[in-house]
């Protein structure tokens, strides 16, 4: 079958869902109604690593009507809404991906969407790019995107180090891409999963983020404007001073963690929370994670000096330390607001895949032109995708006159 999925009984809710999604998302809406009347993408085919939620559907279901075969896995085991793939099963899309997936399982239908053979391959987080080179280097690929920070810097880090087999736009760095999904969706999403996973109190709690990228000062600012005391751990002296300055408490992880109640990563790095670091917590500390893969809390050493551990409700573990100290870890470690909530809201991933879809568009009609490298998403598309989400939104903009385009183009005229 072209398919591998938990229940396609589960369609019809999932319709629902996409439908809620779609409603909210005009930008994408726009584009996919320019991309049908172009069938730009006719008979491309197009694999795809991206957290199968509504959203997501929102964008594959675009590209299809701009004539793709599209192949879908799920970039995280536990950020599938299942009942999101049956309906797109139903749409035709050739989707593997379950929530609760074993790494085993998961790397498997990676390799399921990569034997339709791809033309174009889109990825959050990196591992579809780095299976490819790793392990398919026969494929003939034009080249492709990636959604997020840590995908992007692994590509670099191909790119660097001369291994990059194809172009790929890092839709990640578009500006309507970070500054709004990055920052606003996971600074919504992140608390929204600590939430549902705990439903505690904000307000009044000592908070700890971890990291202070557009990630981490989205989460800080609405952890304080929800009445949380937000404490900054940062490696960077640069981001550390704009924390400094933004009116954060700012200190290494070793003092922080003797103070925090609730602990978010969103630093793309490797135990920033260590075994070290939760021996010290408070008893009844929260720990959750924020960045793409479940490597920011050690949570191998947290089990390793663990006492006891057993499940309070879905997506909440208490571990017992030596001390007789408890901490909750959410979600095991993986992305709080997908694992334990639905991720972004439509609204902020409205202007994230309509960045993808167009940019698989840009790749495609560009494919004997592009080089071999990490490309920025362009600016054209960037500002149409702005303009498009402007104009959902209802809101008008200022219009340039000519005498003013013309007098940002000289260099004469001064005082």
């Amino acid at each position: 079958m072209d398919y591998k999925i938990k229940d396609i009984k589960l369609a019809e809710q999932g319709r629902k869902q996409i439908e809620w999604a779609e409603m909210h998302m005009p930008a994408l809406m726009s584009v996919r109604k320019e991309l049908k009347e172009r069938q730009s993408l006719k008979g491309v085919r197009i694999s795809a690593v991206l957290h199968v939620t509504k959203e997501t559907a929102a964008l594959v279901r675009t590209l299809k009507e701009a004539g793709a075969e599209v192949a879908l896995a799920g970039s995280n085991p536990l950020s599938t809404q299942d009942d999101v793939a049956a309906a797109l099963v139903e749409d035709g899309i050739k989707v593997f991906a379950w929530k609760g997936e074993s790494e085993e399982d998961y790397y498997s239908n990676i390799k399921e969407i990569l034997k339709y053979e791809p033309n174009i391959v889109m990825d959050d987080g990196g591992d579809l790019h780095a299976y490819i080179h790793e392990k398919c280097q026969s494929l003939k690929i034009i080249g492709g995107t990636e959604e997020t920070t840590t995908g992007v810097i692994r590509l670099k880090a191909m790119e660097e180090s001369k291994v990059l087999k194809y172009p790929v736009i890092a839709v990640n760095n578009a500006f309507t891409k970070y500054l709004f999904d990055n920052r606003i969706g996971t600074g919504q999403s992140a608390i929204d999963g600590i939430l549902r996973a705990t439903n505690i109190l904000i307000a009044g709690k000592v908070a700890v983020v971890i990291g202070y990228g557009w990630v981490g000062r989205g989460i800080a600012t609405r952890l304080r404007g929800m009445g949380a005391r937000v404490i900054v751990v940062e490696a960077s002296p640069l981001r550390a001073l704009e924390a400094v300055m933004d009116g954060f408490d700012v200190m290494p992880m070793s003092k922080a963690a003797e103070v925090g109640e609730i602990f978010v990563t969103a630093t793309g790095n490797i135990n920033v929370i260590s075994k070290e670091h939760i021996l010290k917590m408070k008893n009844g500390a929260v720990l959750a994670n924020a960045g793409h893969f479940n490597v920011e809390i050690d949570v191998k050493g947290l089990k390793e000096i663990a006492k006891s551990v057993r499940n309070i409700r879905p997506y909440l573990d208490e571990y017992e330390l030596p001390n007789g100290n408890k901490v909750y870890l959410l979600a095991d470690g993986r992305l709080v607001n997908l694992a334990a909530a639905e991720g972004h809201p439509s609204e902020v991933m409205d202007l994230s895949f309509s960045n993808q879809a167009l940019s698989v568009e840009y790749i495609y009609n560009n494919r004997d032109k592009l080089e071999i490298k990490v490309y920025n998403v362009p600016q054209e598309i960037d500002e149409k995708v702005a303009l498009l989400k402007l104009k959902g939104m209802g809101i008008e903009i200022e219009q340039l006159t000519e005498e003013q385009k013309e007098y940002m183009k000289q260099w004469k005229y001064g005082t």
